[in-house]
Parts: structure tokens; sequence; C-alpha cells
């Protein structure tokens, strides 16, 4: 019965532990929401539910990784798998437009990048720095967003007046 209770014990952490990761996976999870939020507003197909699971299973593979025993080096190549893994996934938000010659999807894969780096780095413990990144990211996808949609119907309107000449 002792095996049993230890293989099911297995890897819970101290208290100390165990408050340093829930707050750092609801700081994942808040994280991730704020650049949800803003892409769901902008009718992105990857939302909230997309960039909390981003942030908060980087921050998880992160935490599984350092609470093991890791050393340094074994860490910053889970990081790395993280990296590519995540650019896979990215790369099924691109979509090329044939007959308009034209990519979609650049930003969504960019942002859920962006995401997963937000959610390694709140897994890392530096909160301040993964708040950072997550304004920028805001800011980035917000403010950019809006003077490049404003130079687009800028430019159509150019154009449809160009036609009528």
């Amino acid at each position: 019965m002792d095996i049993i209770w230890d293989e099911l014990t297995a890897g819970l952490p101290t208290i100390t532990q165990l408050i340093h990761a829930v707050i750092r996976l609801v700081a994942a999870t808040l994280l991730g929401g704020v650049i949800g939020v803003q892409r769901e507003r902008w009718g992105k197909s990857a939302g909230v539910r997309t960039h909390i699971l981003v942030t908060v299973g980087t921050t998880l593979f992160v935490l599984a990784t350092a609470g093991s025993g890791m050393s340094l080096d074994g860490v910053s190549r889970v990081i790395q798998g993280l990296t590519t893994g995540i650019g896979f996934i990215g790369a099924g938000a691109i979509l090329k437009l044939s007959k308009s010659r034209e990519i979609q999807g650049l930003t969504t894969a960019a942002g859920i990048w962006t995401t997963a780096a937000i959610g390694v780095t709140v897994g890392l413990g530096s909160l301040g720095l993964a708040l950072l990144g997550t304004v920028l990211t805001w800011i980035i996808l917000t403010l950019v967003g809006r003077i490049e949609f404003k130079q687009r119907i800028k430019r159509i309107n150019e154009e449809n007046q160009a036609r009528k000449i």
C-alpha cells in the first residue's frame, strides 16, 4: 500500500512550491487571457481559450522540468522544443489565398508564438518581464493593428478612385 501511495503523491510539491506554482499558473492564465481577449475582439480564430492554453501549457512544461531537478541545460532543451512545437501550431494558423496572392494568419501565428514565450517566462519566475511582454504585445496588436487597418482602407479607397478615372 505504501508503494501505491508513494506513486500517487510523487512529484507533489511542498506547500511553498505549490504556492509558487499556483501563482505562476494563475499569472499565465491572466496574461494569456489578455492577449486572447484582444484577438477575439478583432475576430481572429485564435482567441481567449487558445492563448490561455498556450501560456498555461508552456508554463506547466517549464515548471515540471525545473521542478524535476533537471539541469539548466535540460530545461533549455525543453524550451527549445516548445519554441519549435509552437511554430507548428502557428503554421496551422497561416492560410495562403492562391487567387489574391495574399497570406493570412501570420499575426495570429506570431501572437501564439509570443504567448508561448510569455508562458515560458512565467514558468521561469520572471513575472515582471512576462507582464511587460504582455503589455507590449497588446499594444502592438491593438495600436499597430489600427494603424494598419486605416492604411489598408486608405489604399482601397485610392484604388477605387483610380478605377473611376
